[in-house]
Formats: structure tokens, sequence, C-alpha cells
């Protein structure tokens, strides 16, 4: 199924979409499709898949797009960094994406890898990428990334929107949200955006946490996250990492139920390539799919 991102998200419904990273063994391929499977039937709006840092994971990223494309009914949006590319290798992404009937694209700066800078970089900043995608692809659906607690490396809070600002006016259809775990943050952020001139849709990046482990690594991956004293309160209760995934999963749903009542464009959930906390919070929210949630 080829759609635009425009076409999805202007329908006036609000979006639940799914992101996932591409395995790098047969048996974790193997768990992802399984996810993906159980994933389906809630009929997600889209599915998203990431790239690692440096562009990391390129091959198995396309690999993993495509296989979407060619063997699911789902539309697909993939992640294409700045970090370690070129003019020409961007435009063979582009193109290769293009032939596959790929037609919506996530365009990031990226993270540097941890071996150090790339070798070489010709997008400094994904106002570029976005610009690039734009003139080279017109018909092709954008999407950047937003920061409601603000960008790890901007401090200043104004020219952070400014960057925005200036990847929408590149042409960026849609923006999706850095995870965060107090709403309020995502509703100071969309105003800000507002005043800015911002008008595309703003969606609302949503990570249950699932244990401790994975929320010390959401802190790592996340720079700058804020773990709101309530949940930690909450999950500091939890005795058992059963329990401790209960409190995630509420606290989440809890989230996405604010979010519907006050209007948001759209729901991103970071799956993990785990179907298990999606599927709990919509069996929380009582809906069998994201009709249900939308209606």
């Amino acid at each position: 199924m080829v759609r635009h991102i425009s076409e999805i998200l202007g329908k006036g419904a609000i979006s639940f979409s799914f992101e996932f990273f591409p395995p790098k063994t047969q048996a974790a391929a193997g768990n992802l499709f399984k996810s993906i499977s159980e994933l389906t039937p809630l009929k997600p709006a889209f599915v998203s898949v990431t790239y690692g840092a440096g562009g990391s994971t390129v091959g198995l990223t396309h690999d993993l797009v495509t296989r979407l494309q060619r063997e699911t009914e789902l539309t697909v949006v993939s992640h294409l960094t700045c970090v370690g590319t070129t003019l020409d290798g961007v435009r063979g992404i582009l193109d290769s994406y293009y032939a596959d009937g790929i037609r919506n694209i996530m365009a990031l700066r990226g993270d540097m890898p941890k071996s150090g800078a790339p070798a070489a970089t010709d997008f400094r900043y994904a106002a570029e990428l976005v610009a690039f995608i734009k003139k080279s692809h017109p018909d092709m659906g954008i999407g950047v990334a937003g920061f409601p607690e603000g960008h790890p490396e901007t401090p200043n809070r104004l020219k952070e929107i400014d960057y925005l600002k200036a990847k929408v006016d590149a042409g960026a259809d849609y923006i999706c949200t850095q995870l965060f775990f107090d709403n309020h943050d995502f509703y100071d952020f969309r105003e800000r955006c507002e005043l800015a001139g911002i008008k595309i849709p703003i969606i609302a990046g949503i990570m249950p946490v699932t244990n401790k482990k994975g929320m010390l690594r959401m802190a790592d991956l996340a720079l700058g996250a804020r773990f709101p004293g309530k949940m930690q309160k909450a999950l500091s209760r939890a005795d058992s990492d059963e329990h401790y995934a209960n409190v995630g999963v509420h606290w989440a749903t809890e989230q996405v139920l604010d979010l519907i009542e006050n209007n948001v464009a759209g729901i991103h959930f970071f799956t993990l390539n785990d179907s298990k906390a999606t599927l709990r919070i919509y069996e929380s929210l009582g809906v069998s799919n994201s009709a249900g949630l939308s209606g």
C-alpha cells in the first residue's frame, strides 16, 4: 500500500503509528515479524523503521522497509539521517526507495557513531536533507523530529524552535516528537510551535517503561529526558519486572487518554520491536484497533 503521509494526516482523525528498528540476527528478525503480525490488526496509520548511529544500519533498514512494503499492507516510513552521508549516497537511497514504492521519509540529523565522526557528511543539518529530498523527489512525504523537553545539544529553546521552523520551511509535512513522560511538556512545545508559525501536524512520541533496565537505557538514548517524580515514585513501589511493566503501561495509557482529549494530531508508539506493551495499552483503552481510538 502506497500512501502519502499528508493523505494520512489530512483526514482529520488522530493517527496511531508504530516504530521498529532493523534486526541484526535471524532470531531477532523472527521476533520482529512476530511482533509486527501481532500489531498489524491494530490498524496503524503507518509504521516507521529507524537508522543506527551514523547510518550504521542503512542496509538492514533498507531490507526491512522494502520487505514490509512488499509483504504487508502497511504504509511504511523509512528513517534517513544526515550523519555519514554523501549527496550521491542519499540520492541513490531515495531513488531505490522510490522504485520500491516507498513514498515517505523521516529526515533526521542522526547520532554520531560511538566510534567517532564518520568519514563523510555532505548534510550538516536535517533542514538541508529535507530540502534535498523535496527537490529530488517532490512527491515524497517528509517527517522531522521535535523535542518537547528540548534538544540536548541546543540549550537555547528559542533557537531550537528556529531550527525546527527551518526544517518545516524546507518542506517537512509533519513533526514526530522524541519520547516524553509529562504531557505538559508536549502541550508547551505545541504552543511554542504555533507561536513560531509552525502549522504542520505534530505527532506525540510515546514509549512505555517496561523494566528498570529499559528505563536506564531510555535515559541514555533520550538525553535530557525527564522522568517525573510521580512516575518514579510509582515505579519504586514495583517489586518485580511484571509490576514494573504494569506501572509503565498504566502511565503511558493515561498519557494517551489525555493526549486524545487534548486534540493531538497523532500518537507514535516506540515499540522496541516488542508488541506486548502496545497491545496492553490498546487493551486498557478498551479498543481492538486504532479506529476505536480515533473514532
